[in-house]
């Protein structure tokens, strides 16, 4: 395989791992809507920004190791063949794990909020939706899930 058609695959394969982001404060999935949650009251009293580590399921590690066993059994006759596509299909199994965790890595924020009656609670989440430190904020939760929200 021409490494040019490598360098394709590997382009594709991060737009495709780029697109699985998680939801964020203001984007609902399917399953929850329609769902009763609880709802609270608060004031933010501290905002920091912090970093969701990628996810690792595996495509990329397995797209990465077939393009790699692909692209190293073209090297060579026989049994270097062989050799060739076992050292391409572990170089690239490597190289699309970390493209995998690195593609869906994601800013979020740690946001602790002192809610009405008195508790203190912290919520990471990621997303467009920023908080600043004194902003009065709807904690809302259900389903084993709470999201902060303006």
């Amino acid at each position: 395989m021409p490494a040019r058609s490598l360098t394709a695959l590997f382009a594709l394969l991060i737009l495709i791992l780029g697109g699985c982001s998680s939801p964020s404060g203001n984007v609902y999935t399917q399953d929850q809507a329609m769902r009763q949650m609880s709802v609270q009251f608060g004031v933010v009293e501290q905002v920091r920004d912090v970093l969701l580590e990628g996810r690792k399921s595996g495509v990329g590690t397995f797209t990465g190791g077939a393009l790699g066993g692909l692209a190293g059994s073209n090297i060579g006759h026989g049994r270097g063949s062989i050799a060739g596509a076992i050292i391409g299909a572990v170089a690239g199994g490597i190289a699309g794990h970390a493209i995998e965790e690195s593609a869906t890595r994601e800013a979020a924020q740690e946001i602790t909020v002192r809610l009405d009656g008195g508790h203190l609670i912290s919520i990471v989440q990621a997303g467009n939706e920023r908080f600043q430190r004194g902003e009065r904020v709807r904690i809302l939760s259900g389903q084993g899930e709470t999201r902060v929200s303006h």
